[in-house]
């Protein structure tokens, strides 16, 4: 197992334990590694110093010149309270719309269209558009919300 220190392009610290380096390469390479604070796939590894232990020094010190043990590590919290409570309110928006509006799947752009032109009901709808789409609907004024995501969405 490799520990890697990463950071997100929002410069957001965290550390996550992959089965080998090419595990890593495979799972950025397909955006499966994401920020656990913002959600972001642009993580990149950060520079951090190797951990390797050697026996042969701590067998040859004494035992009363050993260095003094650490306490145990205590258990950390990977998400602060705040962290959490987002989460859980992205978490009911999201439950919200996929229970409340109509999934028009890959239809989005055009149905979104319709409605803003008054060729169909006004309702309310969500589904995939390209960034392409994306910008041509914000282009021609047409009112749209990207439907939030969490890292947990992504697992």
């Amino acid at each position: 197992m490799i520990r890697y220190a990463l950071a997100c392009d929002q410069a957001h610290a965290f550390e996550s334990w992959f089965p080998s380096a090419a595990a890593f390469d495979a799972q950025a390479a397909r955006d499966l590694v994401s920020c656990p604070v913002c959600g972001s796939a642009r993580v990149e590894k950060q520079i951090m110093a190797p951990s390797i232990g050697r026996r042969d020094k701590a067998e040859a010190q004494p035992a009363a010149m050993a260095a003094p043990q650490p306490d145990p590590p205590q258990p950390l919290a990977l998400l602060s309270e705040p962290e959490r409570a987002l989460r859980a309110l992205i978490a009911a928006v999201r439950e919200h719309v996929t229970k409340t509006a109509e999934n028009v799947g890959e239809r989005f752009a055009d149905e979104a269209r319709k409605i803003h032109y008054g060729e169909a009901d006004e309702r309310s709808i969500y589904g995939q558009a390209s960034p392409d789409e994306v910008r041509a609907l914000l282009d021609e004024g047409v009112e749209i919300q990207p439907l939030p995501v969490t890292p947990d969405d992504r697992n």
